[in-house]
């Protein structure tokens, strides 16, 4: 084979793009490139990353003029464009022939983006599927609030279209709410109309049931449309602060082929090209698992997948830099994957699941990705020290332990 010369070129300053950039220098021994908003992260002072803050980032023009001149500076490469966050991703997509000929895009286009993001009609292709999902009430601001629903309380309730409700920020603003009563429901609809959230809401039956009832599923189709890895993850804890409430803590891998076949089946019929990302929950009423969202890009958890042998920055570079049939690959290797000190870990996730955890860690099938032997500056590992220990003030403070 060839080898041919490439670039990642990532954006965003979490733990999504740090967890892609140690993908590819595992992987190929590189550094990537990173684009984020600020100087904070953990991407800061790290040896396998060229860290650049432009708080501006994410805004179109100066999107397209950051891409545009890197691929510039390395003409003679091809430039691996890859967003760590929705909105990165989604200007990725909507400048797709924006870019000079070495960019490489691999996202979906823009109106199928915006189709799945958008959970209304990510729940109504579910439904075409025969993928479950929560039951569900769309509302919106015209609708008012003497409404009929088909389901009582407690109730979630969370934005159709993510990326237009954090453009609309005010007091006591989270990623998701949950609501005892039909009083409170009608308190968080208007808090989010009236800071001008204009798109619908999404009012669904809590499912019962703590972070051990969550998977992820992580997903990889080539240019093709072809899916070429899933690869399960079991959510033993997330985190609850909040603006990070559902982001992944601890994940053991696992394998579920009759649920990941259904997801294959989707995504092959719309033609889904690139990684995909979709939370789901186990309704112990009914014995099903539910699809909650889709995100258009790896999760903000990607390491597990990396962790358990499906490297995912070689998914990206065997399918667009060597053109390689992959074939296709259900991850079945057992890891365990956390961003959480092992104490919290330990002190907030169920007895039950103590056992096979300690056995990973004892064979050491298991990581922290922000812990990473080849990245180890004195100044970044006692930030990420910093960083762990502040878990457990956090948890205290929102589980009370």
């Amino acid at each position: 084979m060839t080898e041919k010369r490439f670039v990642p070129l990532l954006f965003a300053g979490d733990i999504n793009v740090y967890s892609v950039a140690r993908a590819f220098h595992q992987a190929y021994g590189i550094k990537s490139y990173v684009y984020g908003k600020f100087y904070s992260g953990p991407c800061l002072d790290s040896k396998i990353i060229n860290y650049t803050a432009d708080p501006a980032a994410d805004e179109q023009e100066t999107f397209l003029t950051l891409v545009t001149e890197f691929a510039r500076v390395h003409a003679d490469k091809k430039v691996l464009l890859i967003g760590c966050g929705d909105s990165y991703v989604e200007l990725a997509s909507a400048n797709k022939g924006n870019f000079p000929a070495n960019v490489i895009v691999p996202y979906i286009d823009i109106s199928l983006m915006h189709e799945l993001i958008n959970k209304e009609k990510f729940y109504s292709l579910c439904e075409k599927n025969g993928v479950d999902h929560p039951e569900t009430f769309i509302h919106r601001e015209e609708s008012g609030y003497d409404i009929k629903l088909p389901f009582n309380a407690p109730y979630i309730i969370k934005p159709s279209n993510g990326i237009e409700y954090w453009r609309h920020p005010f007091k006591g603003q989270e990623k998701v709410f949950k609501a005892e009563s039909y009083e409170r429901l009608t308190e968080i609809l208007k808090s989010i109309y009236d800071a001008g959230y204009a798109d619908s809401l999404i009012i669904q039956d809590m499912i019962p049931g703590d972070d051990t009832y969550m998977r992820v599923l992580t997903n990889y189709s080539d240019r093709q449309g072809k899916v070429s890895m899933m690869c399960l993850g079991h959510v033993l804890l997330e985190e609850h602060t909040p603006h990070g409430i559902g982001n992944h803590a601890v994940i053991i891998t696992e394998q579920n082929i009759e649920l990941e076949e259904k997801i294959k089946k989707m995504l092959e019929k719309i033609g889904y090209t690139g990684f995909s990302n979709l939370d789901i929950k186990y309704d112990s009423r009914d014995g099903k698992f539910k699809a909650f969202e889709i995100n258009t890009r790896q999760g903000r958890s990607n390491f597990y997948v990396t962790g358990s042998g499906a490297n995912v920055a070689e998914y990206f570079v065997r399918d667009h830099i060597y053109g390689e049939n992959m074939g296709f690959h259900s991850v079945d290797t057992e890891n365990l994957w956390m961003v959480v000190p092992k104490k919290v870990a330990f002190d907030y996730i169920r007895e039950e699941y103590h056992d096979e955890m300690k056995r990973l860690i004892r064979e050491d099938k298991f990581q922290n990705p922000l812990i990473y032997e080849h990245d180890n500056k004195l100044k970044r590992k006692l930030r990420t020290a910093k960083l762990l220990m502040g878990h457990h003030k956090k948890f205290k403070k929102y589980l009370g332990k």
